[in-house]
């Protein structure tokens, strides 16, 4: 009788590298590649002797990096503890010039943390953090010559070797590819905000590795489980949501075909084709001793005291997820709202300040003002970034400017269609709102007079609309209303016409 598989359950720890912005390199002063300063430079120009692995060339540490991997670990609640130490990590690639990787195995710089994320079924789930270590990344082994033309074979940028790479590693305790999603959006805003890399995943700021299993529940009442693929350099969101997805099902229909369970020998590393939407088996995976780790003889143990631990402590900014449950509750911001203004760590700090100066400018609570400033952030302001390729912080507008329009629309002296053509002349100027509405004409016209002789000529032009109105229909106002906007320029006050309107005619 065939065996039925009755459920699955996935299974799905993640390894991600995190490259970080320091100015050098782990262990040497070789400008980093992963700095915003350094990115377009040539291949094999940020370079010297240790990222070249040479003879003789001696690594030291980098203090920067020490302390913005601490700062992570921090933040996700790990332990720091008292003695970390660095090891080898022995394997051949070319891209690995001296034939092994400084990195850490037993002594791991962050131990034993976790962080909250929501859950795609409901509620919040804890991800635990089993380590987080320091190690240089490799070098980037091509098969194209810059500008796109091919090469001849493979070719080598050691532009990357020796870059500050924080290897953070979880327990299995994700389920989902979609929860495995929201949990490197939020590491990755945690780096960002802490500014220890700009995590721009096209540049391989963050790599993600997700280690996959499922648990089969069998028709006879046994449960499996299938083995473990890790997928390797995962550098989109959506390369790990379709990475995890195609392997579950994989695995499944694998498990049917020859019954091969977890165990010893059994790990594969995979790759995602991205064109394909598949995986690609590349080798059996390698256990710890396969790489023969031992301590590395040329660097000293990494020791850490309550000072120290404390000086870093002190940087710890608010975190995104701390932030998104200030504006929601405190702001009364919505989830969505609240998760948009805080993907970029720079348009949370201008949202703050706009915030402020529109509780200043207006007699709005902080929380309306805190609204009001988010919806012309997320739609005027994001429209005009999109168009620039910037963000909405780039825009070219001040806290104070913004806060002016406000306070113009709350006082109803500008319209919204007036306030948005403003809010465009306004970026890149630092004119004031008030002033160049007025020179503009874009003030509202609220005198009963002018407003009035407005009103006669549309009543002249819509007499049955007038009748209408008169006789209870309040949507004939719209066409009453709309000729006196015409006739104003789109300068009359469409509140206070409306309210003429009631007087005169009911």
């Amino acid at each position: 009788m065939t065996t039925k598989i009755v459920s699955a359950r996935t299974v799905v720890g993640m390894e991600i590298h995190v490259e970080l912005a320091t100015r050098t390199k782990m262990f040497s002063r070789s400008p980093n590649v992963a700095h915003p300063d350094n990115y377009d430079s040539p291949p094999n120009s940020l370079c010297d002797p240790v990222s070249f692995g040479l003879p003789g060339a001696l690594p030291t540490m980098n203090r920067e990096a020490i302390e913005m991997s601490m700062l992570v670990g921090m933040a996700l609640g790990c332990r720091i503890p008292d003695r970390c130490s660095w090891d080898r990590k022995n394997y051949f690639y070319p891209d690995l010039p001296k034939g092994y990787q400084i990195s850490q195995y037993e002594h791991p710089l962050c131990a034993e943390g976790a962080i909250d994320i929501p859950l795609a079924a409901g509620g919040t789930g804890t991800i635990r953090i089993t380590r987080a270590h320091l190690e240089e990344d490799t070098g980037k082994s091509g098969h194209e010559l810059p500008g796109g033309l091919p090469a001849a074979g493979s070719i080598i940028d050691y532009n990357r070797s020796g870059t500050p790479l924080l290897e953070i590693v979880t327990e299995p305790d994700l389920t989902c590819a979609e929860d495995a999603v929201t949990f490197g959006r939020e590491l990755r805003a945690i780096c960002r905000a802490l500014g220890v890399t700009e995590g721009i995943m096209q540049r391989g700021h963050m790599r993600f590795e997700p280690n996959i299993n499922v648990v089969l529940t069998l028709d006879d009442g046994r449960e499996v489980a299938t083995p473990i693929a890790e997928i390797k350099n995962l550098n989109s969101f959506k390369a790990v949501h379709g990475a995890i997805e195609h392997e579950v099902k994989r695995q499944a229909e694998q498990w049917l075909k020859d019954g091969i369970e977890m165990g010893p020998g059994a790990k594969s590393t995979r790759g995602w084709d991205d064109v394909k939407q598949i995986t690609v088996l590349q080798r059996s995976k390698e256990d710890a001793h396969d790489y023969r780790y031992f301590p590395e003889p040329d660097l000293v143990p990494l020791e850490v005291d309550d000072v120290w631990r404390d000086e870093v402590r002190s940087r710890l900014s608010e975190l995104p997820m701390q932030r998104r449950n200030r504006y929601e509750s405190q702001w009364g911001l919505s989830a969505k709202d609240a998760a948009a203004l805080t993907e970029v760590p720079a348009t949370a700090i201008y949202f703050d300040a706009c915030a402020a100066a529109a509780a200043n400018a207006t007699d709005l609570d902080d929380g309306a003002a805190a609204c009001e400033a988010a919806k012309w952030i997320l739609n005027a302001a994001a429209k005009l970034a999109h168009e620039r390729g910037v963000d909405p912080h780039e825009s070219g507008i001040t806290p104070e400017q913004l806060a002016g329009i406000i306070a113009l629309r709350e006082s109803g002296d500008i319209g919204s269609s007036a306030a948005v053509e403003l809010f465009e002349a306004l970026c890149g100027c630092d004119d004031d709102p008030r002033v160049l509405a007025e020179s503009r004409n874009l003030l509202q016209v609220s005198d009963a007079g002018t407003l009035d002789t407005w009103i006669d000529q549309a009543l002249a032009e819509q007499p049955q609309a007038a009748e209408d109105f008169t006789a209870g229909k309040d949507a004939a106002a719209g066409r009453i209303i709309g000729c006196v906007m015409k006739a104003s320029g789109g300068a009359a006050d469409a509140g206070k016409v409306r309210a003429r309107l009631v007087e005169r005619l009911r």
